[in-house]
């Protein structure tokens, strides 16, 4: 008998806590604005034809501005379209949703920060590195991504691959515990449970024991992952919290931009990248999408500087914040060098610079590649620019195969991403899917010896929206490991054929065609 009671109970607490979340009070507070422009609409009706007029001229104006600005043209299609079909609302939700929103004083405490990010890389570096002496073309890929972002290649840096979420959550615990003097995480997605519950205990120990212990989530990605507030419950911890970019329930652009990098750094000299989130489904504690292959790198020495100094300027830029960043570079504390190997040049990409370093990073792989590109990604969805790198690679007896997950996390990006497969076999890609779940790992492995493993999709959203982050890699001792974890990786993967992209019927292809055009708005 008491038992009901109980049960009734905590059904009406979860239906409470259901109605009064904070995403379906977002929804409701943004659907009020739909609501009271439409009422607006419908009160004004005799003013009607001064608002068409206005709205056409905006819709114009933003058709033109698309065109002549410098964003990709699959992104412009995917925005005019929507323009031409509906332009009494096309252009004002365009002003709303399509640009980067960025105060000039934004624009010009980001040009500082990266003059300044550039300027301590040089003090960070501890001898010169002469990457042109090993390779003229390995030299020019690296050149790019240090004339764009500021961070040059090192050495003095020993690098250990970690093929599983499992594997790097256990290194990550051993290496927090070594920690003597500061902690910086930075994660798109952070949930309570069997993974993150052990790593706060730890933070919160460290931070008692006086050691300086800063968190970064996304707002956005920790959204359905960490109750409101969560800020509030490490700051009285003892941690200090910053969460990027918060989300609010207005129609803005900004919504688009969001830190999507996984940053661990401590003491300076010890640093992870890579997929993995602080959430269970990346250790496999249960399986939400079938079994979760992701990645890891954990770095140790001189270019954990990169990592560093890509925290404490998002951190600086969030908060309006400014410190000494020489007070945490690699050789404070620890002074000896690190036994090199290969070039490691771990690098950053924003979406507020017009400049898709992680697209071109890859396409640059691509191009040089002799023998084979590996890659893996949870999502494919492709430029123009990428398809065709791809393409002729493999046209010119390059194996190319990308491994993409068999079982969806979204049904429509999965869609989406199948929509590319037919163009890319056609040329002779490979492509295969992860049978056992889902495959959320973000690498590149090229000819034994180039790699990449970070946080960068292949998708619009990570190439071109999103702060995102990487280590390129130049004959590194793992990039073996890498190529090896990826034929593993094939062992449990179905190969896709040109017959089995045949054999979808005529309704999904028809919404494979419309999921394209919008490719890169989601």
């Amino acid at each position: 008998m008491n038992g009901k009671p109980k049960k009734r109970e905590t059904i009406t607490k979860k239906l409470f806590q259901l109605l009064f979340h904070r995403v379906v009070l977002v929804g409701l507070a943004i659907l009020a604005q739909l609501a009271i422009l439409l009422v607006m609409l419908l009160r004004f009706q005799e003013y009607f034809v001064y608002f068409y007029a206005i709205s056409i001229t905006v819709s114009v104006a933003a058709v033109l501005y698309i065109i002549n600005n410098r964003s990709n043209p699959a992104y412009k299609i995917a925005w005019i379209i929507p323009i031409l079909l509906v332009p009494v609302f096309g252009g004002i939700f365009y002003l709303m949703l399509g640009g980067n929103q960025v105060s000039r004083k934004e624009q010009r405490r980001l040009m500082e920060m990266g003059k300044n990010f550039e300027g301590i890389h040089q003090i960070s570096l501890s001898r010169d590195v002469d990457l042109k002496k090993e390779s003229a073309d390995a030299y020019n890929q690296s050149e790019y991504i240090r004339r764009i972002t500021g961070a040059p290649p090192y050495q003095n840096t020993s690098v250990e691959y970690l093929p599983l979420g499992e594997i790097k959550f256990a290194r990550m615990l051993e290496e927090l515990e070594k920690a003597e003097h500061y902690i910086f995480l930075e994660y798109f997605i952070i949930q309570e449970g069997r993974m993150w519950d052990p790593i706060l205990e730890v933070l919160e120990r460290k931070a008692k024991a006086g050691l300086d212990v800063r968190v970064m989530y996304d707002d956005l990605g920790c959204m359905m992952t960490l109750p409101p507030h969560y800020k509030r419950v490490l700051e009285e911890k003892g941690i200090r919290c910053c969460v990027f970019n918060p989300f609010v329930p207005v129609l803005s652009s900004r919504l688009n931009n969001r830190d999507h990098r996984k940053i661990c750094v401590i003491d300076g000299h010890t640093g992870f990248t890579g997929g993995i989130n602080l959430a269970d489904e990346y250790i496999n504690a249960y399986p939400k999408h079938g079994h979760w292959k992701d990645t890891a790198i954990l770095l140790r020495g001189d270019a954990v500087a990169s990592l560093t100094l890509m925290f404490l300027t998002l951190w600086d830029f969030s908060t309006g914040t400014k410190e000494d960043y020489r007070a945490f570079l690699p050789r404070v504390y620890h002074p000896d060098p690190v036994e090199s190997d290969g070039f490691v040049q771990p690098f950053t990409d924003s979406p507020l610079d017009d400049e898709p370093v992680g697209e071109t990073v890859y396409r640059n792989l691509i191009n040089k590649a002799d023998r084979f590109v590996f890659i893996t990604t949870p999502y494919l969805i492709l430029s123009n620019e990428m398809i065709t790198s791809l393409t002729t690679a493999a046209k010119s007896g390059v194996d190319v195969r990308i491994i993409t997950p068999h079982v969806a996390d979204k049904w429509y990006v999965h869609a989406l991403t199948r929509a590319y497969y037919p163009i890319l076999i056609e040329a002779g890609v490979r492509i295969y899917e992860y049978t056992p779940g889902f495959i959320h790992a973000k690498t590149f492995t090229v000819d034994d010896e180039y790699g990449v493993v970070g946080t960068i999709n292949l998708d619009f959203r990570s190439l071109y929206l999103h702060f995102e982050c990487a280590a390129w890699l130049y004959r590194c001792s793992c990039i073996k490991e890498l190529r090896e974890d990826f034929l593993r990786t094939l062992e449990v993967s179905q190969e896709v054929t040109l017959a089995d992209c045949q054999k979808v019927g005529a309704p999904t292809r028809l919404l494979q065609s419309v999921l394209r055009v919008f490719a890169p708005l989601m």
